[in-house]
């Protein structure tokens, strides 16, 4: 078997998988999200809250297109820059003929179809990215509509009644269904704080890139580089966080939770699904004189023992002189008689 022929697999159930499978699986994913995000087909719960609660009254900033992160710009950095890593991560991988590229091989599916190591890990890990981030959303619209957490500037956007809620002191607990006055819309955006969106969304992204950097860029000389790119983006996410909180859009328990969600996904699909963004089994090697693979699970150094050494060198004695060291019978009762007389 050639070195061509041992680096090309023959596959043609890749890519009816990919369509069957990986491919509805994904478009399921992407309507899940959309109809968290863009319809009232998931009510928001109605959460009570205590009369006159300062914890709730903060000035109304506005709407999320005038915050100094608007969803727009969240959304397009979330989904640009680890995708733009990762395409110049592997180019560069590619260009450089890194190891953990030669260990993919090419999978040929059809008499003209083909697919290299590089499409290969470009696909894999940007999907693989691409659903992190649409489970991410489906994870902080699940908690914000079973929770249905109110904002700090809840009280300001509901404008509640307080004479016909019968509002008499601060320790007094309201939980009726028609208790607001304002905008449904902005009432029911108020009601979607816990947990966070931006911050679960901002880590997912920071923590992906910062796995990806930290893993597969091996340069020499460039001690401080991977440290500095990976802390800019911790630092962006973390400056999100304080934004959220600073213009009273959550508070800082929702954003935290955020960015555990966000942070516990990233590294759940990073380990567990692309496996440190590393091929398979990256251990095992194909031994020629073995049909199938053996894993080599670790390698031990070999020490040479003083007794074992001894022992070779004394064969090899033997094997050049046996006379001296296996004399004849007449010469060993000589030599015992000899002994026995001085005794």
């Amino acid at each position: 078997m050639t070195r061509e022929e041992d680096d090309v697999r023959r596959s043609d159930s890749i890519i009816p998988c990919f369509v069957c499978i990986e491919l509805i699986i994904m478009v399921g994913t992407v309507l899940v999200a959309y109809y968290f995000e863009y319809t009232d087909t998931f009510t928001v719960h109605n959460q009570g809250f205590f009369c006159f609660d300062n914890t709730y009254m903060k000035p109304y900033p506005g709407p999320e297109e005038t915050s100094l992160l608007p969803p727009v710009l969240l959304h397009s950095l979330a989904s640009a820059v680890p995708m733009a890593t990762i395409v110049l991560g592997e180019l560069s991988a590619f260009v450089f003929q890194a190891e953990f590229v030669r260990q993919e091989r090419t999978i040929v599916t059809a008499d003209c179809c083909s697919l290299s190591p590089l499409l290969r890990r470009v696909i894999r890990f940007m999907g693989v990215y691409t659903f992190g981030l649409f489970a991410t959303d489906i994870f902080v619209n699940v908690g914000q509509v079973v929770m249905g957490s109110p904002t700090p500037h809840f009280l300001t956007v509901c404008r509640p009644n307080y004479t016909a809620l019968g509002c008499r002191v601060s320790s007094q607990f309201i939980n009726t269904q028609e208790l607001c006055t304002g905008s449904p819309h902005l009432v029911s955006s108020a009601r979607r704080a816990f947990p966070c969106k931006d911050a679960a969304l901002s880590m997912y992204a920071a923590m992906y890139t910062v796995m990806y950097v930290t893993i597969m860029f091996r340069a020499k000389g460039t001690r401080l580089t991977k440290p500095v790119l990976c802390l800019a983006l911790l630092c962006l996410t973390f400056l999100t966080g304080v934004v959220r909180v600073s213009e009273y859009r959550n508070h800082w328990s929702d954003v935290l939770v955020g960015f555990l969600t966000g942070g516990a996904i990233a590294v759940f699909l990073v380990c567990c699904v692309v496996h440190n963004f590393k091929s398979p089994n990256p251990l095992c090697k194909k031994v020629r004189s073995v049909p199938k693979p053996v894993c080599v699970m670790m390698a031990l150094p070999c020490v040479e023992s003083p007794l074992e050494k001894i022992v070779q060198v004394h064969s090899q004695k033997v094997h050049e002189h046996p006379s001296c060291f296996f004399p004849s019978t007449p010469d060993v009762l000589i030599a015992t008689r000899s002994v026995m007389s001085e005794v």
